[in-house]
């Protein structure tokens, strides 16, 4: 029996796009979630987030003048609003002055008003809103699926194959600059990539959640892991766990995908928190116990 239902599961063309997607979103969140980490800006994919939803109001209107499919144009314009978010919130970032705060606070509250004022007048409804405010991975067309691969791919491939660069970064920015590298620039593309996270995510979890996904995961990865590399490499693993675990919970309950992958991200963290005392207890004693773990091994 419970066979039979995993097999119309796996072949329910609609689950096979969910999957498909809960998969990548499971691997490319928490790569951008262990920079941000690293650098204390936890919250910054939930601020990406609210600009993000102007964008997905924006495409709706826009679409609408078009002609379009409605929501044809949600993700290209989530994109295109959440990077441009990301850049300033980066920039205000880098001045550090003391109003910065204040201009981050405007940008996101500003972001969800415009969101909803946009959506308004594009003709769409809460419903729409609530879509990608929360996630609603089972109305993932197969264009949604191929952008999601897409935006994915870049955040992999940024994500993993520049990590000792981006590492360097977000650990030390005055050695970084004196190493020679372009602080700058990999800065924003930090920035940029964290915003393709959010837009990527947005279907699965909702723009309300997506920095948990990003996030929690990472913290899991750290109570246990000793150094950046496996640490990202836990959270992964971690990430792609809960969210198929999710997803599948949600195709035999009608629960919402999104708030079951973050809750079951959030039980895996409580898990590990309560049993790593007990088996700290057991490990033998460290031959280096003055070494910090982020020195004695490399990234």
């Amino acid at each position: 029996m419970i066979l039979d239902e995993l097999v119309g599961m796996l072949t329910d063309p609609l689950m096979q796009r969910a999957l498909v997607a809960a998969l990548l979103v499971g691997l490319a969140a928490p790569v951008m979630g262990t920079y941000l980490v690293q650098r204390r800006l936890s919250l910054l994919g939930d601020g990406i987030g609210h600009v993000a939803l102007t964008g997905v109001a924006l495409g709706w209107l826009v679409g609408n003048a078009m002609g379009l499919v409605e929501g044809a144009l949600a993700i290209p314009g989530a994109v295109v609003a959440a990077i441009a978010g990301a850049v300033v919130i980066e920039l205000v970032r880098e001045r550090g002055r003391t109003s910065g705060d204040v201009a981050l606070a405007l940008l996101f509250y500003g972001g969800i008003a415009g969101g909803v004022l946009l959506m308004s007048l594009a003709g769409g409804t809460n419903a729409n809103l609530m879509a990608y405010l929360f996630g609603s991975i089972s109305t993932v067309s197969g264009t949604d699926l191929g952008l999601t691969v897409a935006l994915a791919l870049i955040v992999l491939v940024v994500g993993v194959g520049l990590r000792a660069a981006l590492f360097a970064v977000c650990h030390d920015e005055e050695f970084a600059r004196a190493a020679g590298l372009p602080v700058r620039l990999l800065n924003i593309a930090i920035a940029v990539v964290a915003a393709l996270t959010v837009t990527v995510a947005m279907r699965v979890v909702g723009l309300l959640l997506v920095s948990a996904l990003m996030i929690v995961p990472v913290a899991v990865a750290q109570l246990v892991a000793s150094s950046f590399r496996r640490t990202m490499t836990l959270a992964m693993v971690i990430g792609v766990s809960v969210c198929l675990t999710g997803l599948s919970i949600t195709y035999w309950r009608d629960l919402s995908p999104g708030a079951t992958i973050v809750l079951l991200a959030i039980a895996v963290y409580a898990v590990v928190s309560a049993v790593r005392p007990l088996v700290r207890r057991r490990r033998p004693h460290d031959p280096h116990p003055h070494v910090p773990d982020d020195v004695r091994v490399a990234v």
